[in-house]
């Protein structure tokens, strides 16, 4: 038998993956804003980074990435027998990718690690975040967790070590039995939303013991991430009202919490990570703070994770504008690269704007972590406390506002085959389906607008924004003019309905002050000129006089030589 091959033609003029790059080397935005925000940052913190943008710029780990995405959780909520068992089962390189997380510190490692440690993780949490995993919010929740359970010093003594520890154990068992631990948290429930006080779930007090107060807890819960965390932090109505608990999986005695699996989400994207709905039914849980103190309790993480969304945000255009620019280098069209046309060139210089004016703002608010964390503000401590406060709503809604369009835009560089998914190579279609989880997860736009007012109510945010800006005045008209506009509004109030307006503009103008203090005059101009004197509402309308060569030289995914 003749077996008849049919060549109609030769494949050509397609790009290459981008692989087995190191993430860390070839963003220079990133590394120019340690130097110039993080004085010190340097020797072994930086080797630390350098490893991992090895790593998660790796061949080995994107194929872990796809493969956890492509290969989603599955629920077992019964044995073989019919014994209620509630586990999720991952695929292995999900344990890879969380084994990597916990290994490079992403996770609750920076509450021991001293000064600059909050700085590292986050800039090691974008790096993590370009490879598009969908593993990091049991990370991101194991992180944020700590300012929380200090309210319970029993709870913080037995679990912080833990939280703390590199030793990823996928294993179903006590968490007292391991070296390290996850956790998660469980907020919203069926009927409210971001409007929590409106949960219904009770706890009924049920004696003390080693943890403290315990408790009965029946109720659900409507979004549960990761819910093979070995603890999470819930809320419930107390008799005193709606209250913080640490429920975990397993009992002190060991036997299984009553903590039932009902069902996974089937979600837009973040695949990898499963999300569920919980029920729980006299399930042991243990007080976090005092009665009536739940929602300030649990927000102490939430504010965290919080600045998660907007450093996960940032990685991943980050990552979405390397791989546009990767791919338009080798893509020709029209007699020359996709790079070198005009109406491209000023597409992917926009974005590298972007992508670096998003950089910053995030490592500013993570920089406000460490400083008041650690103490090391110095002098400026109380002013760090402020823009801490400030900087965190502010920093969410816009940057992960941001995040869709630029997904879609840098998608576009790619034409259809962006749109591809290709059982998970499309590396683009999978960020674009991730972006918005980082504006909704942990309260979407208008409750960071709302949290933005309330961070208004002291009279040391105008002086605040002062101090911020005071490098950058007189350096560019449109800035001064938006500066105008922000003092005015926050020194006149602001009414609701217009707070969305002033997230805005006041992380634009922050923006922009730090872009004069980190970037080249080229990008700080730039940025000026289109966002804040043009106010372009699209990517790719930057005037005639911007000179977009060195924009695109800076962001291209290649070491410096």
């Amino acid at each position: 038998m003749t077996t008849v091959t049919h060549v109609t033609h030769e494949v050509f003029n397609q790009a290459e993956p981008l692989a087995d790059t190191n993430l860390f080397r070839v963003n220079r935005p990133l590394r120019d804003a340690l130097r110039a925000l993080a004085p010190g940052f340097g020797g072994e913190r930086l080797a630390r980074l350098d490893a991992l943008g090895a790593e998660m710029g790796s061949a080995a780990m994107q194929r872990h990435a796809r493969l956890a995405n492509a290969h989603s959780p599955v629920l077992h909520a019964h044995d073989r027998v019919g014994r209620r068992v509630d586990q999720v089962e991952f695929h292995a390189s999900y344990h890879a990718l969380m084994g990597a997380a916990l290994r490079h510190g992403l996770h609750g490692t920076p509450w021991t690690g001293g000064p600059l440690a909050h700085v590292e993780r986050a800039a090691g949490f974008m790096l993590f975040t370009e490879a598009e995993p969908s593993v990091l919010c049991p990370v991101s929740m194991t992180y944020a967790v700590t300012p929380a359970l200090r309210a319970n010093a029993a709870l913080q003594a037995e679990w912080g070590p833990r939280l703390a520890a590199r030793d990823y154990d996928e294993r179903f068992v006590p968490g007292t039995a391991k070296r390290a631990v996850t956790m998660g948290m469980g907020m919203t429930e069926k009927q409210g939303g971001s409007d929590v006080r409106s949960n219904t779930t009770r706890a009924v007090y049920h004696g003390d013991d080693a943890w403290g107060r315990r408790y009965r807890i029946t109720g659900h819960k409507w979004f549960m991430s990761a819910p093979m965390c070995d603890a999470f932090l819930v809320l419930a109505q107390a008799p005193g009202g709606l209250s913080c608990f640490f429920l975990p999986r397993h009992r002190p005695d060991g036997s299984v919490n009553a903590f039932f699996v009902q069902r996974l989400k089937h979600k837009l994207g973040n695949h990898a990570n499963a999300s569920s709905e919980v029920e729980f039914a006299d399930a042991s849980g243990w007080l976090v703070g005092e009665e009536g103190r739940g929602v300030p309790q649990i927000l102490a993480m939430g504010a965290l994770t919080r600045l998660d969304c907007a450093l996960g945000t940032a990685g991943l255009m980050r990552q979405a504008l390397s791989i546009a620019l990767h791919h338009t280098a080798q893509r020709h069209a029209f007699g020359k690269p996709l790079v070198a046309q005009p109406l491209m060139k000023n597409v992917l210089a926009d974005l590298a704007l972007e992508s670096e004016a998003a950089t910053l703002l995030a490592l500013r608010l993570a920089l406000t972590v460490d400083r008041t964390e650690n103490g090391a503000g110095g002098a400026d401590a109380a002013h760090e406390q402020v823009m801490r406060r400030l900087l965190t709503p502010v920093a969410k809604f816009w940057v992960c506002k941001r995040g869709s369009h630029f997904g879609q835009e840098a998608m576009e560089c790619l034409g259809g085959n962006g749109y591809v998914e290709a059982a998970g190579e499309g590396v683009m279609a999978r960020i674009y389906r991730e972006l918005p989880l980082n504006s909704i997860w942990e309260g979407a736009g208008n409750i960071m607008a709302l949290d933005l007012q309330r961070a208004l109510r002291g009279a040391d945010v105008a002086p605040a924004i002062e101090h911020e800006l005071r490098g950058a005045r007189g350096a560019h008209e449109a800035l001064d003019a938006a500066a105008a506009r922000v003092l005015a509004a926050i020194d006149g109030g602001v009414p609701e309905a217009q707070s969305r307006i002033l997230a805005r503009d006041t992380a634009l103008v922050l923006q922009a002050a730090l872009l004069h203090r980190v970037s080249p005059p080229a990008v700080f101009e730039a940025f000026c000129g289109a966002r804040l004197g043009a106010g372009s509402d699209v990517f790719g309308v930057l005037g005639s006089s911007v000179d977009v060569d060195p924009i695109i030289e800076r962001a291209m995914p290649v070491e410096a030589a």
